[in-house]
């Protein structure tokens, strides 16, 4: 009897990933309407974790409406029109993240993924010579195997041997083509930083002092363009430029709450 209760509990057990995820329990800043159904699409395991994310389908059919329904999609994903950061991707539920550089060479677009000032994805039009580069938090740095240095981004990307002076929490500009670092921005006071976390997500401001608690969260201080201050964890901090210029082009608001 009780090797049957065993074999019945196993059947019953999960087994890998989740595959289904429910429209009620989506992000928000994917903005799904509530009445479109039960499911919405997953993103698939990738370099962005999944609340921070957006799947291609849902890019290419609600919020630039290149399809008309989930077909349409497929067809245009399965068909290689469709590169993210420079590489074709034909999984419909990728997850394509913060700073990402969505390429649709049928038409010409160039998109980079950023937030609005309320935190909400943003598909920022750029040109052909801003395609070509995208910008990446530094979250580790580590001595890895046989003591080489070693740090990971945002993206996940790993780096091997990169400049001695990139620290955690700084920003990296990676060439998409030579997939090489050639610029680096330090996360200190006077660097000008986007939110990416936390009820300030999607402002944009000059970072002015950076608060330490031992055992605790690091908080950052920041001002925008209009002197007005909030604060955030450290953490939620992306360094996007020096002083008030950005390396990126950033929307019309420019990351301004009103």
């Amino acid at each position: 009897l009780t090797l049957g209760l065993d074999r019945r509990r196993w059947h019953r057990m999960a087994r890998g990933p989740k595959k289904h995820l429910k429209r009620l329990h989506a992000p928000k800043h994917w903005m799904l309407d509530k009445l479109g159904g039960v499911w919405a699409p997953r993103p698939s395991c990738g370099p962005h974790k999944l609340r921070e994310s957006i799947p291609l389908i849902v890019l290419l059919r609600n919020r630039l409406k290149y399809a008309l329904n989930n077909n349409e999609a497929q067809e245009i994903v399965s068909t290689r029109n469709v590169l993210v950061d420079g590489k074709v991707r034909t999984d419909k539920t990728f997850p394509a993240g913060f700073m990402d550089v969505i390429s649709i060479p049928a038409t010409g677009d160039v998109f980079r993924v950023l937030f609005d000032s309320k935190g909400r994805f943003l598909f920022h039009r750029i040109d052909e010579k801003e395609s070509t580069f995208k910008l990446a938090k530094v979250k580790k740095s580590f001595m890895g195997t046989k003591a080489v240095p070693t740090i990971v981004t945002h993206d996940a990307r790993t780096i091997r041997f990169p400049n001695p002076d990139i620290k955690v929490n700084d920003t990296i500009k990676i060439d998409l083509t030579k997939n090489v670092i050639v610029e680096h921005v330090k996360c200190t006071s006077g660097a000008l930083a986007m939110v990416t976390g936390g009820a300030s997500m999607g402002r944009v401001g000059e970072l002015y002092h950076v608060e330490h608690h031992d055992g605790g969260f690091d908080m950052a201080y920041l001002r925008d363009k209009r002197g007005h201050q909030f604060c955030t964890r450290l953490s939620n901090v992306f360094v996007i430029g020096k002083g008030h210029s950005s390396l990126v082009s950033l929307p019309k608001q420019a990351g301004v709450r009103l």
